[in-house]
């Protein structure tokens, strides 16, 4: 009876050291990491275009000179997106207008929360809340002077065991005034997949 104990007591120990072996763990990751995991835009190609793009635009000289006694008020449109993926652009776009931000050179509009503006504006102006002297009246923004586009596409190609993406994300500034395009640049990143085989 004993022996019987010890051998369902060490059963015991040792599905349990199996169980905590095998233990799912989570833990923090560097968020700026450039190592891929796969072939699939990624959180590290994110911060890779944004900063490419920001250090081109502020080193650019044009730019230079542009920025130096002023900050131009910029509008950013929607990121195209032309890959075959679903890829959150607007992330994309915030990372880059809050580096150009950041960098004290650039003032921006954000219209993705005009319907927003607009309400409390209404609110400002007809709940009878607010002093009339000091709520905002309609027509009194600043207007944008160049306007920021961007197309991210990507080629896809997989041959035998092997699968190569090369993406492409272009980025342009626009001057409303005269329609020229007063800067332009692209970042790009290729990955490459080998599947491996057992026995290798």
């Amino acid at each position: 009876m004993k022996n019987g104990m010890k051998v369902l007591l060490a059963a015991v120990a040792l599905g349990a050291a199996s169980l905590s072996g095998c233990a799912s763990t989570i833990q923090y990751g560097d968020a700026g990491s450039a190592k891929p995991i796969s072939t699939e835009f990624g959180s590290s190609d994110l911060q890779q275009i944004a900063e490419a793009m920001v250090d081109s635009m502020i080193t650019f000289p044009p730019m230079v000179q542009l920025t130096a006694s002023r900050r131009p008020v910029v509008s950013v449109d929607k990121v195209k997106n032309k890959t075959m993926q679903h890829i959150d652009t607007e992330s994309v776009t915030d990372s880059i207008r809050t580096k150009l931000i950041r960098s004290g050179k650039f003032r921006f509009i954000d219209r993705t929360t005009d319907a927003q503006t607009i309400e409390e504006i209404k609110t400002q102006q007809d709940s009878g809340l607010v002093d009339k002297n000091s709520a905002v009246k309609f027509g009194q923004q600043v207007g944008a002077e160049f306007l920021l586009t961007a197309n991210f596409s990507e080629i896809r190609q997989k041959e035998g065991s092997t699968t190569d993406v090369y993406y492409k994300f272009t980025m342009s500034m626009k001057n409303l005034k005269t329609g020229i395009l007063e800067w332009s640049d692209e970042k790009e990143i290729r990955k490459v997949f080998k599947r491996g085989t057992f026995g290798g």
